[in-house]
């Protein structure tokens, strides 16, 4: 009888891409893939750290498998069970745990636990190694859209971030491997691709000279694959934006007008004492250089909020610019204390009271600037990629994303399927931040 597996993710992209590549070996290795449910043999999370809730997340998830099942092989993988090994070695739901650069080894690290009926903990120095983890997929979850993860590690040890200690120092994938996979994927129909990663913007810094590549190149290599119509980029420092890079990704013709730009604060003395290395100023040029290229792009962001020392003033500050810079999205994060990170032990910690009131008020701004990118786009000409069928108020439509990535419906027809691209144009909303669409 195969033995059957359950996997969880928690967490950003890259984890989401681990969990399927992970999925994939297992399979191959012969165990069935079922829900996250009662009756697995074998419980798979993979675990997140960026925040405390992440922490307490991937600890209940955890917890659940073994409750689901206390003769389940439970394993801890991920960013938590790198950070954080000697609390999981010490927890009972725990059998396994897989740090960062070891869920390759997923297959094995089962078959020795069978053996050996023992807590397994595969956990390396994450910051000495210089190896890229061989991970990839031939399918995914998504049927329209796949993500791609090119690179991991971070370099940059902003002061409140725990993820270079979770991920180690930056990490490239070759080129080549990278193609092949799009390849792959393209072969089975997949027209849009994610380039994603831990510090995407360092792809290739790590490479001796005379291999040299950079983001740029690989948008570039990557768009000559056959079939291949969109690439979409993860998240970017504004340092990348140049007019060399706007130029290059432009001519390819294929990277939707889509760029998640991190701010973290629109106040400078918060950004100093992120380590961020850039200032406001700078970041809003860098803004407008993509609004010089693209005309209407889709502007989103990350920023963070109470952080130690933002006093009223701070937060005012970073609240205008944000506000002067017009997201079509923003995800707003109260400041998390990591243990260990530089943030964590500096004067000025503010309450979970003040950070509320202050991401309260972020979120309205954002949901005004979103639904007003939106109503922008109605009477516009879109190209939408059909991702599922749907039913709203009883009405069968067909729903996707724009190039800009916002979610549009159009008319279900006979005349298209899912994973066709269809041109529209937006004449309404069907729902808040769903667009209807005719198309043209």
């Amino acid at each position: 009888m195969k033995k059957k597996v359950a996997l969880h993710n928690l967490g950003c992209k890259v984890n989401a891409y681990e969990v399927e590549a992970m999925q994939q070996l297992l399979e191959n290795a012969g165990y069935e893939t079922v829900p996250f449910e009662e009756g697995a043999d074998v419980y798979v999370i993979n675990t997140c750290t960026v925040t405390n809730i992440a922490d307490r997340k991937s600890r209940q998830m955890l917890h659940k498998a073994k409750k689901m099942n206390s003769d389940a092989i439970v394993v801890a993988t991920g960013c938590y069970a790198q950070a954080d090994t000697e609390k999981l070695k010490e927890d009972t739901a725990v059998d396994l745990i897989l740090g960062n650069n070891q869920k390759t080894q997923i297959v094995e690290a089962l078959e020795e636990y069978e053996k050996e009926h023992a807590k397994q903990v595969q956990v390396i120095e994450i910051n000495h190694t210089k190896e890229y983890e061989e991970l990839s997929i031939s399918s995914t979850a998504e049927h329209v859209r796949a993500y791609i993860k090119v690179q991991d590690g971070c370099n940059q040890f902003c002061t409140y971030c725990i993820i270079p200690f979770a991920r180690g120092r930056v990490r490239s994938r070759k080129i080549e491997e990278v193609l092949s996979e799009v390849e792959t994927l393209a072969a089975k129909g997949y027209k849009e691709v994610v380039l994603t990663g831990i510090h995407l913007s360092s792809y290739g810094v790590d490479f001796p000279k005379e291999e040299r590549e950079s983001l740029l190149s690989l948008i570039q290599a990557v768009s000559r694959v056959e079939g291949i119509s969109r690439i979409r980029l993860g998240s970017l420092e504004p340092r990348i934006i140049t007019e060399e890079f706007l130029e290059g990704i432009v001519k390819t013709g294929k990277v939707c007008p889509h760029f998640h730009l991190s701010l973290q604060s629109g106040c400078n003395k918060t950004l100093k004492n992120m380590n961020r290395r850039y200032s406001a100023q700078e970041y809003a040029e860098k803004c407008e250089l993509i609004r010089k290229f693209y005309p209407a792009p889709a502007l989103t962001t990350d920023v963070i909020v109470g952080f130690p020392q933002e006093t009223e003033e701070d937060f005012e500050e970073s609240y205008e610019f944000v506000k002067k810079i017009h997201f079509y999205e923003t995800h707003i994060f109260k400041y998390s204390r990591r243990h260990g990170t530089k943030a964590a032990s500096m004067d000025g910690q503010l309450t979970e009271a003040a950070k509320a009131q202050r991401s309260d008020r972020m979120l309205e701004l954002h949901e005004i600037r979103a639904r007003e990118y939106e109503e922008a786009m109605i009477g516009k000409k879109m190209e939408l990629l059909l991702e599922e069928e749907i039913e709203i108020d009883g009405r069968p439509w067909y729903v996707g994303h724009s190039r800009e990535y916002v979610r549009a419906v159009v008319s279900k027809t006979d005349a298209h399927r899912v994973n066709d691209l269809v041109t529209v144009k937006a004449v309404a909303f069907v729902r808040d931040h769903i667009l209807e669409t005719k198309e043209v």
